[in-house]
């Protein structure tokens, strides 16, 4: 039977009347939408509920599903304590989507639950459906801090498992929109949040799955959203099949955006392989920037690529340009993957006898020993973004009115310890916000006095 319908629905507790007091009669558009939406689940009767959360257990780099045969909770936290759910796991999906993820070499598995517990992403919306149905076994899946395209990837392995078990399977992608809708709301405001409500509606709206993976992460942090990778694993589950989109509702009274869309399955399309198509986008893109590299970005991959393969530091080559040969300055070498960071590392002041032996220093470092990220393997060459910053002589200065975000770096010291930060980086919008950041790379707290130091930068990339 397989996946039949998918649901992109939001989590306020306060939806629930018992929780609510009244209060959730200013989303009211949002509740009739649930009920549509649930009363759709009733009529289907589906035998498996997968259920994506994005407040279940959690990890950077693992996808967490959760174990055991069943689970309950309460809204307790929430004094309603009285609004209880109890529900039986689909462990025959489980085991098979962990044999899958295994299979493929993805992080992903039941491994490390913290809190046995179902949590508010997945009782809101079972609320509303166990009003209609509740002859469903569930799966449960949390989100990690791997890129977009894993959260897909993961989604196309659940329309495998549902497939191959030929259940009857429905999909919901539990998420709010914006969290930075008011100034008056839970954090507050950023033009970003509007504008990515408005964005996501517009993608989920027309079943554009793929353009979900274009979304840069930094605007997606700034817009301080909450349930992007649950609709992009969920849009992953829906890959090569044919849907019937339909926008039921999108509010954001409280400064939270909550959207509810629906899907049912008509079928096959050929033309919604999302995954591949932007994989395809995504490689000519980086075969363009790679043409374009100059010497100093050239330097820094082949000395990836070397120590990648081969574990060896690769020597300086003789035919580069002298300006790399005779001069000595700080480096810093940084690796994206998807858009992320995948490694930095660098150097204030310079360490090797010329830039050119510093840049090969820094990439070998910045792909193998930068403690936030395991090494980088030899299938992700070809996917990384490389680029290099060519310090200039730090200058101590006496006040933050005398940096720029765009133009300068800022070094922050205090005894032994040094933070330091890059000039024009995405997310970082002020000189506060790039010396709090230095402070904390640091290890200062943000009432220590500091000595403040700023520096150019020549990009290459």
């Amino acid at each position: 039977m397989g996946i039949v319908s998918a649901y992109m629905v939001p989590h306020p507790p306060l939806i629930v009347p018992e929780i609510g007091r009244g209060e959730e009669k200013r989303i009211q558009d949002t509740i009739n939408a649930y009920e549509k939406a649930a009363e759709r689940i009733g009529r289907i009767k589906p035998d498996t509920v997968v259920l994506i959360s994005p407040h279940q257990t959690m990890y950077a780099d693992y996808f967490h599903i959760s174990p055991g045969t069943a689970a309950s909770g309460d809204f307790g936290r929430f004094r309603a304590e009285q609004v209880k759910f109890q529900t039986a796991y689909d462990t025959e999906f489980i085991s098979l989507l962990c044999q899958y993820a295994v299979g493929e070499r993805m992080q992903a598995g039941t491994l490390g639950e913290r809190d046995k517990r179902l949590d508010h992403g997945t009782m809101v919306p079972l609320y509303f459906v166990n009003r209609y149905w509740t002859g469903y076994r569930l799966v449960r899946i949390g989100l990690s801090g791997l890129p977009l395209t894993e959260h897909y990837r993961l989604g196309q392995y659940i329309q495998r498992v549902a497939d191959a078990l030929e259940r009857k399977t429905v999909l919901i992608g539990s998420g709010d929109l914006s969290h930075r809708l008011k100034a008056d709301g839970p954090y507050g405001y950023q033009k970003e949040g509007p504008e990515y409500d408005s964005r996501v509606m517009d993608v989920m709206e027309r079943g554009a799955f793929g353009e979900l993976l274009e979304f840069p992460e930094g605007f997606c942090e700034r817009a301080g959203e909450c349930g992007h990778r649950s609709f992009t694993m969920m849009a992953g589950a829906l890959d090569g099949l044919r849907v019937r989109s339909e926008r039921l509702s999108y509010e954001g009274p409280f400064g939270v955006g909550y959207g509810i869309c629906a899907y049912e399955v008509c079928g096959s399309d050929d033309r919604r392989h999302f995954l591949e198509a932007y994989q395809e986008r995504t490689s000519a893109r980086q075969r363009r920037q790679r043409e374009q590299e100059d010497a100093f970005v050239r330097l820094a991959r082949e000395a990836i690529r070397q120590y990648v393969t081969t574990k060896e530091v690769m020597r300086c080559p003789g035919m580069i340009p002298e300006e790399m040969m005779k001069r000595r300055a700080g480096v810093f070498v940084s690796l994206k993957k998807d858009g992320r960071l995948r490694g930095c590392i660098g150097t204030i002041q310079a360490v090797q006898s010329s830039i050119a032996e510093e840049i090969i220093q820094n990439a070998v470092s910045a792909c193998s020993r930068d403690p936030r990220f395991d090494p980088v393997m030899p299938e992700e060459l070809e996917q990384l973004s490389i680029s290099v910053d060519v310090l200039g002589d730090t200058e101590r200065i006496n006040s933050p009115k005398e940096l720029d975000v765009k133009r300068y770096g800022v070094v922050v010291t205090n005894g032994y310890r040094r933070g330091l930060l890059l000039p024009n980086l995405e997310g970082v919008d002020t000189v506060d916000e790039q010396i709090a950041i230095a402070r904390q790379k640091a290890g200062i707290g943000e009432k220590e006095e500091v000595e403040l130091e700023r520096f150019e930068v020549v990009r290459h990339f």
